[in-house]
Parts: structure tokens; sequence; C-alpha cells
């Protein structure tokens, strides 16, 4: 509806930016439920009898943590990262000042008891749309075998990622990517820890170069 000549029209006033993040979160919040339904109710596999693993932390994280499979106490509560490794990443990331809040973690292969080759084809789907839903700002790779599933399965806007840990690569034009040794064989020799440390500590840097919000 136009008004009277010479008046001018009354536009809305923009949403505040914490009533945007707030929204912005209530739909990540949303869609990942929905992913999640989904992820446990999924048959598409010969999975063991335990419930699938679905991803942990903040809706809306900068940082996204991918690991290649779960653990079994990752299995047993459902959770990824729950048990040791997500213990040890948490002292990780408090050593390099990062805040745990902006941290998310998942696995590629969703479920327990899967051979490597099933639980790719059937679970890069779901990995790709928790990264959607994300829209992270970092990645962090974490093994060779996540490296190849997310290299097989690249979407539009995204690059192919190298071998190169302790390096940070372009994964998209809005999402960096810090590729590390796999954390979970890492723990059981001191030599492999101390090259995941070597890679993952290039994190710090990276969000110590990131502006203030």
């Amino acid at each position: 509806m136009t008004g009277r000549p010479g008046e001018q029209r009354k536009q809305a006033p923009a949403p505040a930016p914490s009533d945007l993040r707030s929204r912005l979160e209530e739909r990540a919040i949303a869609e990942s439920n929905e992913l999640n339904r989904r992820i446990v109710h999924c048959r598409s596999c010969r999975r063991s009898e335990y419930l699938p693993t679905v991803g942990s932390g903040h809706p809306l994280a900068d940082i996204v943590m991918i690991k290649y499979r779960p653990r079994y106490l990752e299995v047993s509560e459902g959770v990824s990262f729950f048990g040791r490794t997500g213990s040890a990443v948490l002292k990780s990331v408090e050593r390099l000042g990062i805040d745990p809040l902006l941290l998310y973690g998942t696995n590629v292969i969703k479920c327990g008891g899967l051979e490597d080759v099933e639980g790719e084809h059937e679970c890069a789907t779901f990995l790709l749309e928790e990264l959607r839903i994300l829209q992270p700002k970092m990645i962090v790779v974490m093994g060779r075998p996540v490296l190849d599933v997310l290299n097989a399965h690249r979407v539009a806007g995204t690059r192919e990622l190298s071998w190169e840990p302790g390096k940070l690569q372009e994964y998209s034009p809005f999402c960096q990517a810090l590729v590390t040794p796999d954390v979970d064989t890492s723990l059981d020799d001191a030599d492999a820890k101390a090259e995941f440390w070597k890679a993952f500590r290039v994190l710090g840097d990276w969000y110590r170069d990131q502006p203030p919000y």
C-alpha cells in the first residue's frame, strides 16, 4: 500500500544482533533435533544393538571436530566424544584458551560395529547435513580416513583437502580446516600423542587471530 504524496514509508526496525542470534540458535536446534531423530531411527546398515552416536556441543559451534568412528563409551552412551577422548580434547582446548562452548564433536560413522565401507556410504550424508546446520568457521579433521571421506563427498563450494597435519587449509570460502592425526589412536602412544598435539595446537593460533565479537 502506498502512502500519500510526500509521506515517508515507515520501515520495521532491524532485529537486534542478540535477537537474530537467538533465532538462528532456535532454528539450528530444531534442525539438529530432527537430524538426530533420523540418525537414531536409521536402518540403512546392519548396526549393532546399540543406538547410533549423535553429535555433541553447541548448535552454532564455530569449531567442529570430526573423528572417524565412535569408541565403546561413545556407543554405549550414544554421544560423540563421550569419555576419554572428549576429556582429553577439553583439557587441550582449555590450555589453548579456547571457549569449550564454541565446540561441537561428531563422528563420520555413527554406529558401532559397522564395516568401514558400509558406514562411510550410509553416514556421509548425515555428516554433511551436520556441517550445513552448524555452518562452522573451522573443522578439525582428525585422521586420514576422515579426510578421505570429506574429499570423496565434496559439495559445491568446498575444496579438496590435503594430508598436511598442522597446516590451515581452506575448506570453503567461509570455513577453514585443520588436519590432525587420529585423536583416538594418538592417546595410546606417547610419540603419536606428541604429533597430535603439535598439529592440534595450531587451533589455538587460529582462535587468537579471530576478530572479537
